[in-house]
């Protein structure tokens, strides 16, 4: 692969002199073989494509392409051996209202003091 495209360099400097235009066009060349000599395998899969254009989204803040972005995270499982995916849990209505009770606490004021140390708060506890 290396060599490929080391001979495609050496292609380059002989035709410098003679048109710059095919120069970048012959460099082009050059490097898209290099990449397609070192990637050769297309994964094909079928999602949602809602899914795909919200991905594409995120990918693209980063400045990747989808293509790059799963790649990457291909290369991360195998290099750790694990694959970790992240699903934000459901809130329950027991917490919809543990949260609710909590935050009515904190606007009526019905909330403790504050402590300067950890020794003041367990006593108080123990009160």
């Amino acid at each position: 692969m290396i060599k490929t495209f080391l001979a495609h360099s050496d292609i380059l400097k002989e035709r410098q002199g003679r048109d710059k235009g095919s120069i970048f066009r012959l460099l082009d060349k050059a490097t898209t073989k290099y990449i397609f000599c070192s990637m050769n395998t297309v994964i094909s899969v079928r999602i949602d494509k809602k899914l795909k254009n919200l991905a594409q989204e995120v990918a693209e803040s980063a400045g990747l392409k989808l293509g790059t972005l799963i790649s990457a995270y291909l290369r991360q499982v195998v290099y750790t051996r694990r694959i970790e995916l992240y699903a934000p849990e459901q809130m329950t209505p027991k917490l919809e209202s543990l949260i609710a009770d909590i935050e009515a606490d904190l606007q009526s004021g019905n909330v403790s003091k504050k402590f300067d140390n950890a020794n003041d708060f367990l006593t108080d506890l123990k009160k």
